[in-house]
């Protein structure tokens, strides 16, 4: 499988990937290498990722805890003690194993330690494999609101090995492949439609498909590195997919959404408000609505929780001036920016998502 270029970085695949990847180490002579991981891929994962190192290279383990709960500064601070204490310095390097909190925050915590060292992620989950392995967004959360502490950084490798995917439990995959139908919804109707055809989401049926995820999602990137134009698409669905997960991570009474499942709804709310401002034709928003349901349950929200849910919209980043601007579609394959949307018309789309189909 070939690799994936963009500007600084390169996404490299399976055995002759990991082959790269650790000539690559070797290459650069860092002075220390450290390995972070979470509760689950210190099982599920780096027991084998250590396996691929001599004795005397192996990486030192550094340790955080799972969950977007724990995507804060307080988890970062943690990690800059502990490679201090441990001798990092800046010759050193970081390897991101595991999800897409564990890039995201593993990043993000490269980029600020003694300002700046270098950093490799392996994606483990479907979601970080086909979003966060491309286009270098490190970050943490602020309270509950989404990545909005961070720097657009890219690693110098990533390692896509889809073997991992056999170690997650099935919510994951379905998360991961809400950004693969996102990917198809923004920018190319047959991967669209080849996705819709799936009967169920397995590893080996899903596996074929990430490397078109990630090489759409690169041709965005490698256009508009630092979201100024073009790169915004990649957002479809996250202005209220951001808001519902952010509500439910807060709410004492709900259960959290992981990412896939919050962007599922928020593309569904965004298919009705497509249909109503940039002339998505009906039957595609219907197609939308049904194929999403087809994977994810409903979730209901009271005109209270609607409320809630709509003022975090005020902290979304793709925000200028006060005005929420969203991505929309003005058909499966071509989406519109900077849509200002009217408040009146969120109540209809809630009220889209909550209908029965047809």
């Amino acid at each position: 499988m070939k690799s994936i270029a963009s500007h600084h970085s390169e996404v490299v695949f399976e055995t002759a990937g990991q082959q790269y990847f650790l000539a690559h180490l070797q290459e650069k002579k860092y002075s220390k290498l450290f390995v972070l991981v979470d509760q689950h891929t210190k099982i599920h994962c780096l027991p084998s990722f250590l396996g691929w190192f001599d004795p005397d290279q192996t990486p030192q383990a550094l340790e955080m805890p799972a969950g977007e709960p724990h995507k804060h500064l307080q988890t970062c601070q943690m990690l800059w003690e502990k490679l201090s204490a441990l001798g990092a310095d800046r010759n050193s390097a970081l390897i991101n194993l595991g999800g897409g909190v564990v890039t995201d925050l593993g990043g993000f915590v490269a980029c600020a330690f003694k300002r700046g060292i270098a950093f490799y992620n392996i994606p483990t989950t479907l979601l970080s494999m086909v979003d966060a392995s491309v286009g270098g967004k490190t970050g943490v959360d602020l309270g509950v609101l989404k990545n909005q502490i961070g720097i657009i950084q890219e690693p110098e490798l990533v390692l896509v090995m889809p073997q991992w995917l056999e170690t997650l439990p099935h919510d994951e995959l379905r998360s991961g492949f809400a950004e693969m139908l996102k990917h198809g919804l923004i920018a190319d109707v047959g991967y669209w439609q080849a996705l819709q055809s799936l009967k169920a989401l397995q590893v080996d049926q899903i596996t074929p498909f990430i490397y078109r995820s990630i090489e759409l999602k690169n041709e965005v990137v490698k256009q508009d590195p630092y979201e100024k134009g073009l790169r915004k698409i990649l957002n479809y669905g996250h202005t209220l997919g951001h808001a519902i997960e952010s509500f439910c991570l807060a709410h004492p009474k709900r259960n959290r959404l992981l990412h896939g499942e919050a962007i599922a709804i928020g593309m569904i709310l965004e298919a009705y408000l497509s249909q109503a401002l940039t002339g998505l034709p009906s039957k595609a928003m219907e197609a939308i609505k049904t194929t999403f349901l087809k994977h994810f349950e409903k979730q209901l929200f009271t005109q209270e929780e609607q409320k809630d849910i709509l003022a975090l919209l005020q902290h979304d980043k793709k925000n200028s001036n006060g005005a929420v601007n969203f991505v929309l579609l003005e058909a499966i394959g071509s989406p519109a920016i900077d849509i200002e949307v009217d408040r009146t018309l969120f109540a209809s789309a809630f009220a889209f998502y909550a209908s029965d189909l047809g």
